[in-house]
This record gives structure tokens, C-alpha cells and sequence, in this order.
């Protein structure tokens, strides 16, 4: 979906029609913003970037990583994985009575994101994958790493209820901010 180019501050708002697309269906949206009217999007060197998938490691999200596996693999370019967290609030006196928990966090969140990506990584071989888990805000990170990608790969949740579907915080922020184009996966 495109955006209708309505300058540089009009052209991040995404629009209704774009929102309601992306929390009632079940495949892949991408979307892809003009912010001069002519069609293309802000800058035509992205297409040589890497594609860049934000992966909540609490729960399988194996369409998800099929989608930005096949499109790193057709692009020929990097997969950046990243998993952004942030230290629970009860750990915030920890690091001064025990300066390694922090560590000893980021060690295990970052084994749980490789072995998630491993099956992957074993079918698609020929595709590099850079794993992340840098601390901050998820979205945050992201949009971080995302400056110079070709294409950003965020998950949305299906969720059935008689009010219509949902965009997760996460989708949202990127969908609103990011200048690469953003495809939201959605998966259970």
C-alpha cells in the first residue's frame, strides 16, 4: 500500500485505510510512503539495504521469519534481527548489588533469539543474519537499526474480537515512523 504523498510531516501519518487493511487481514501488508507525490519513496538508494525484523522472542513467529528470511534471501542482502528489551523495574537497584544481572540477562536473551533463528538460518544458509538485543524501548531499537534498510519486517498478532482487529504498539510505531517501507506479518 502506498501513501498519497502529501509532503514530509503529511507522509508519515498513516492513513485509515491503511490502519483497518493491516489489523483484519492475515497476510502480509507492506507499506511503502511517498513523500514528494511522485511515487517513489523518500530515498531510492534503499533498495540496496539490509532488511531489518523486529522479533519478540516470547513467542513462535515463524511467519514472520519466513517473510524476512525469503526477502533478505531475494534481495541477496543482510537479515538484522533485533529483539529490543528493557530491564524490569524491580532490577533497577540490582546492577549496584550485583553489577553482572544485567549480563547475565542480555546473555540469555540473546541465546533464546539464536535458537529461535536457528531452524532459519539452517534452510536459508546463504542468507547472513545479524542478531540484536540491544537494551530500549523495542520499537526504539528498531527504527535504530532501520535507518538505512531496504525493508522494515515487524509481526502483528492475530486477535479475533467483535471489535475489530488489532495493531500492537510496536507495528504502530513503526508503521508511523519509519522511511523504509514497513510489511507487518501478521502471525498467532
Amino acid at each position: 500500500m502506498g501513501s498519497r504523498g502529501l509532503g514530509v510531516v503529511a507522509g508519515f501519518i498513516v492513513g485509515s485505510v491503511a490502519s483497518e487493511t493491516i489489523a483484519e487481514t492475515e497476510r502480509p501488508v507492506v507499506l511503502v510512503r511517498s513523500a514528494n507525490g511522485t511515487g517513489k519513496p523518500p530515498d531510492g538508494g534503499r533498495a540496496s539495504g539490509p532488511v531489518v525484523a523486529g522479533l519478540d522472542i516470547r513467542q513462535p513467529c515463524d511467519n514472520l521469519l519466513v517473510f524476512a528470511f525469503e526477502e533478505a534471501a531475494h534481495r541477496d542482502t543482510t537479515l538484522i534481527v533485533v529483539h529490543g528489551w528493557t530491564p524490569p523495574p524491580i532490577l533497577s537497584y540490582s546492577p549496584a548489588l550485583n553489577p553482572g544481572i544485567q549480563s547475565e540477562i542480555a546473555y540469555a536473551i540473546t541465546t533464546t533469539l539464536d535458537e529461535m533463528l536457528s531452524p532459519w538460518r539452517d534452510r536459508l544458509a546463504d542468507v547472513h543474519v545479524e542478531p540484536r538485543a540491544p537494551i530500549g524501548q523495542a520499537a526504539a531499537q528498531i527504527l535504530h537499526a532501520a535507518t538505512d534498510a531496504a525493508l522494515v519486517v515487524v509481526g502483528r498478532r492475530i486477535r479475533r474480537s467483535d471489535f475489530g482487529g488489532h495493531i500492537g504498539p510496536i507495528a504502530h510505531a513503526l508503521m508511523h515512523h519509519s522511511i523504509s517501507p514497513v510489511a507487518v506479518v501478521a502471525h498467532d
